[in-house]
């Protein structure tokens, strides 16, 4: 499948870009930087043209993932050079002038599909994403798309251009303007972050780190969406009116209007027991993760770095609220908490035979005629570093007393000082070490 990025260099077009090499797709990127383009293009083993045309003419799909304000100039330039068969979508978070545009532009056969990625860069996989699909029709890429995203467990939400951009005055133009309102006020107070953490409750913690997840995004791309939306306005008009009726009701001492204000709003917001459920939920997540380090304290643990994919395995040597030093072999390793996630026992023993060389052994032992090979194995299977355990032979021989039997099992492990305590499992079985 050969695919075109338009704009596949940075962001949410590169992170397509990669994505969509690792699942086979013959991938070709623009960006205006060559050297740059040149660069991560060759990481990821893609394609790099400055030219988007060049790039489009041959692509069955073309991606475009332009900052907003160009992606208008960028559909016209595009659009007309595509090959009939092919698909043309764009990622923006506008969606009504981009979809006019494509319908518009796109020649006789090329099928459009208006698409807005719910994400960011930062995700790793597309499971539980949101993806929000505004075709005006529906041909046969539609259903290959959706199969698609549906396959790798994406959300996928079909609606109609005007109504997605309704919403997203909602749940990103209200939603940012605020947070980062909140943010540029810290900021102006001079109010130390850390000393105000130790003093939070979790909610705030919480806030904070929302917060931060929106100011630290592009800040071309927050004031794009703020200017894109044709009913983004009508928010700010609302959201500085009720700020200014709260303030007066605050200044005037008005507890009464207040008070039916708050719980107005709450009432609007329904389902209040489900969203108290799922912010204990996120505020649980955050010590939870803390208790299990401190329970693992000198002990061997996993650790994957979230952004980079890096897996660390060590031994848990000490730990601080911000950070944690893992003893790895014979060096010290500091990992910031918030930038790492915990193997389960179950993913720290995948990476390590996926990973690390193994070794087998064989172990001959005497149990009892009645004992259950089988059973002995899948037991011996449950030990810590076992790769996998197999009965081997059975043998009742002249060198075996009456009502006993020897059985030899074949075990291949991660450490070969785990041949110890099979021995001592099978010991505990009433078994006579051969």
């Amino acid at each position: 499948m050969q695919v075109a990025v338009i704009g596949g260099t940075r962001g949410l077009g590169n992170w397509m870009a990669n994505f969509l090499k690792k699942k086979g797709c013959q991938v070709t990127i623009t960006g205006r930087n060559s050297l740059m383009g040149e660069t991560i293009a060759n990481k990821m083993g893609a394609s790099y043209t400055s030219n988007n045309v060049e790039a489009a003419i041959n692509a069955e799909i073309v991606i475009l993932a332009v900052p907003i304000e160009v992606t208008v100039k960028t559909i016209k330039e595009v659009a007309p050079h595509m090959q009939e068969g092919s698909l043309l979508v764009d990622v923006t978070s506008v969606k009504e002038k981009p979809a006019k545009i494509m319908y518009q532009h796109a020649p006789e056969g090329v099928e459009v599909l208006p698409t807005h990625p719910m994400f960011g860069p930062r995700i790793r996989s597309l499971d539980g994403q949101v993806v929000v699909l505004t075709p005006q029709e529906k041909g046969k890429w539609y259903s290959k798309v959706v199969n698609f995203l549906e396959k790798e467990q994406a959300r996928v939400l079909v609606t109609k251009p005007e109504f997605h951009d309704r919403m997203m005055s909602i749940v990103q133009g209200l939603t940012h303007f605020a947070y980062i309102s909140i943010a540029s006020t810290i900021e102006k107070m001079q109010v130390d972050i850390k000393e105000s953490r130790k003093f939070a409750s979790p909610i705030y913690s919480l806030m904070l780190d929302m917060i931060a997840r929106i100011v630290a995004q592009n800040p071309y791309l927050c004031y794009s969406i703020q200017t894109q939306n044709r009913y983004i306005p009508e928010v700010h008009e609302t959201f500085l009116e009720t700020f200014q009726d709260l303030k007066s009701m605050i200044n005037q001492e008005n507890q009464a209007e207040f008070v039916k204000s708050m719980s107005d709003a709450a009432k609007h917001l329904n389902d209040l027991e489900a969203a108290l459920g799922r912010s204990d939920k996120a505020i649980s997540a955050l010590s939870a993760e803390v208790t299990t380090l401190k329970n693992s304290l000198g002990k061997e643990v996993g650790l994957r770095h979230m952004y980079s994919g890096k897996v660390h395995i060590g031994v848990l040597d000490s730990l601080s609220p911000d950070f944690l030093t893992l003893k790895e072999n014979n060096k010290v390793t500091t990992l910031k908490i918030s930038n790492i996630e915990i193997l389960s026992y179950e993913q720290l023993q995948s990476w390590k035979m996926n990973n690390l060389p193994t070794k087998t052994f064989d172990v001959s032992v005497v149990l009892p005629e009645r004992s259950q090979p089988e059973i002995i194995s899948r037991t011996i299977n449950s030990l810590e570093g076992m790769v996998a355990s197999e009965v081997k032979d059975v043998y009742q021989g002249k060198q075996i007393p009456e009502g006993f039997k020897s059985i030899t099992f074949s075990c291949q492990v991660i450490s070969i000082t785990l041949k110890k305590k099979v021995e001592e499992l099978l010991v505990g079985f009433g078994g006579i070490i051969r």
